[in-house]
């Protein structure tokens, strides 16, 4: 399929496929999106549920509270899509921020080249002087766990999501695979059935989709579903908690 980079709405680089008229990230503005869907309503959502059931628990036993403290100060994510990256190096950056360690899985069956990563301007428009991280996030090698900062490790494993056998092991979920226009099969109850197993109990997915047949798919599994507002482009868009096992 023929690939080419484009530029979207906020200055930031992208991937259009032009056979399905889709691209890595939303043409509204591939930072823009990265950050409202995944950061916002995904890393700082979670972060900040922990941080509230740390203060709500002030009154319980010692070992209780260090459980709690624990869940804040290490956060595991799985990346369905790692693609061009963006969205583990904004979490990157976020991770220093938070001082908080992140344990970050990026699934991808099909890199990007060489080429196209040339051509992605993120460190450009986030943060110049943290350019060597974003190469880095290409250069390491897969399949093996690889320690990018004080607060920040990744391992990018090439694999198709259904192939995916994690049980409980992540806080967080970004759901970042083509659209369902384009490629049904990775927004069905199956693929989420495999998504919910992975999540630790009061896990979070995040997904730009906001599709019924989506939501319906992700409440049929177990998931309790919220619709949010979206990011520029879209009206809303999809999050998922773990509240029960099923």
């Amino acid at each position: 399929m023929k690939r080419k980079i484009i530029t979207t709405a906020d200055g930031s680089k992208t991937i259009h496929i032009e056979e399905w008229n889709e691209q890595y990230h939303s043409k509204h503005g591939a930072i823009q999106e990265a950050n409202h869907v995944f950061i916002k309503n995904g890393l700082h959502h979670f972060y900040s549920e922990q941080c509230h059931l740390e203060s709500v628990t002030l009154s319980l036993s010692k070992c209780s509270r260090k459980v709690v403290s624990e869940s804040v100060e290490n956060i595991s994510i799985l990346e369905i899509g790692f693609g061009t990256g963006l969205n583990a190096f904004i979490t990157c950056l976020e991770a220093e921020k938070l001082k908080t360690q992140i344990n970050y899985v990026g699934v991808e069956a099909y890199p990007v080249s060489s080429e196209e990563i040339a051509a992605f301007n993120y460190a450009d428009l986030i943060s110049k002087e943290k350019e060597t991280i974003f190469n880095k996030l290409h250069e390491i090698s897969w399949e093996k766990k690889h320690s990018l900062s004080n607060y920040f490790s990744l391992t990018k494993r090439k694999q198709f999501f259904e192939d995916i056998n994690d049980i409980e092991k992540y806080n967080l979920i970004y759901f970042d695979a083509f659209g369902a226009r384009v490629q049904p099969e990775l927004w069905t109850e199956d693929i989420f059935k495999i998504m919910f197993a992975a999540l630790k109990p009061k896990g979070v997915l995040v997904t730009y989709s906001a599709k019924g047949s989506v939501r319906r798919a992700m409440q049929s599994v177990g998931f309790t579903v919220e619709r949010l507002e979206g990011p520029p482009g879209k009206r809303e868009m999809l999050r998922g908690t773990k509240h029960s096992v099923k």
